[in-house]
C-alpha cells in the first residue's frame, strides 16, 4: 500500500471517520484492546474487538473526497468488505439540533472526486446497510439525501440553497466519494452523520460545542457498529 501502512490485522468491516482524533476516540469507546492499524500520513486507524465479539477496524479518511477515496480504495485492496462513514454535517433543513443523526440514503455528487470517478447526479448507499442503520438508530435519525461538496467555507450561499430546495437534509465533504468508490469496487457502504452545524435565517452558523461533539461521535460509533453487527450476521 502507498498511503496505508498496516501495523496489525484489518477487520473485514470498517468505520470511516474523517477526523483522526475521532478514530482514536471511537477506538477507545467501542473496541476491546485496540491496536493501531495505521499511523502513516496522520491517518490514524485501529483494530480491536467490538461488542458483538467480532473484529472491527476504525480508520480515519482525512478531510474531503480525494483523501477519502484513497483510503477506501486501499482498504478494499487490503480486504475490507463493508464500510460505514461516520462523520459530521451541516443541516440544510430547519428543525435540526446539534447532535441529531442523519442516515444518508444517497449523496448528491457536488464534489469533484465522485464525479471524476464516474458518479451521476447522486450516489446511492447500500440498501441493506441503510436498513441496518435505521434499525440500530430506532426513531432517532432522519433519513434522506445529503449533499457532498469540496468546500467547507463556500463563498456562494446559492449552492446550499439549491441543495436544500432539492430536499437534501445536510451537507458534508466525503459521502459521495466513499459511496462511489465502494460501488465501483463492489462492496456495500453507507453513511451516518451527526449534525455539527445549524444555520439561521440569514445564514449565520451555530457550531456544536466540544462536549456535544464528543457525545455525538460516540453515538455515531455505537449506531454504526451495531448496524455492521446486524449486517454481518
Amino acid at each position: 500500500m502507498i498511503h496505508l501502512h498496516p501495523t496489525t490485522e484489518l477487520a473485514p468491516r470498517v468505520l470511516l471517520p474523517g477526523d483522526p482524533g475521532r478514530a482514536l476516540a471511537l477506538a477507545q469507546h467501542l473496541l476491546e484492546k485496540p491496536l493501531m492499524f495505521n499511523h502513516n500520513r496522520g491517518l490514524w486507524g485501529y483494530t480491536g474487538t467490538a461488542a458483538d465479539g467480532l473484529p472491527l477496524t476504525i480508520q480515519s479518511t482525512g478531510m474531503g473526497g480525494p483523501s477519502a477515496a484513497i483510503v477506501v480504495e486501499e482498504l478494499i485492496d487490503l480486504g475490507v468488505t463493508r464500510a460505514i462513514r461516520v462523520g459530521t454535517c451541516g443541516a440544510l433543513q430547519p428543525g435540526f439540533a446539534h447532535g441529531d443523526l442523519v442516515i444518508a440514503e444517497a449523496a448528491l455528487a457536488e464534489d469533484g472526486t465522485s464525479r471524476g470517478l464516474g458518479a451521476a447526479d447522486t450516489v446511492a448507499a447500500d440498501a441493506g446497510l441503510v436498513a441496518a442503520l435505521r434499525a440500530a438508530a430506532g426513531d432517532g435519525a432522519a433519513v434522506g439525501a445529503v449533499a457532498t461538496t469540496d468546500l467547507f467555507y463556500d463563498p456562494d450561499p446559492a449552492r446550499a440553497a439549491r441543495w436544500a430546495e432539492g430536499g437534501a437534509l445536510a451537507v458534508e465533504m466525503e459521502a459521495a466519494a466513499v459511496l462511489q468508490v465502494a460501488a465501483r469496487r463492489g462492496i456495500p457502504a453507507a453513511v451516518l452523520l451527526a449534525v455539527s452545524d445549524t444555520f439561521g435565517p440569514e445564514g449565520e452558523r451555530s457550531r456544536i460545542d466540544e462536549d456535544g461533539l464528543l457525545r455525538a461521535g460516540e453515538r455515531l460509533g455505537e449506531v454504526a457498529a451495531a448496524a455492521l453487527g446486524v449486517a454481518t450476521r
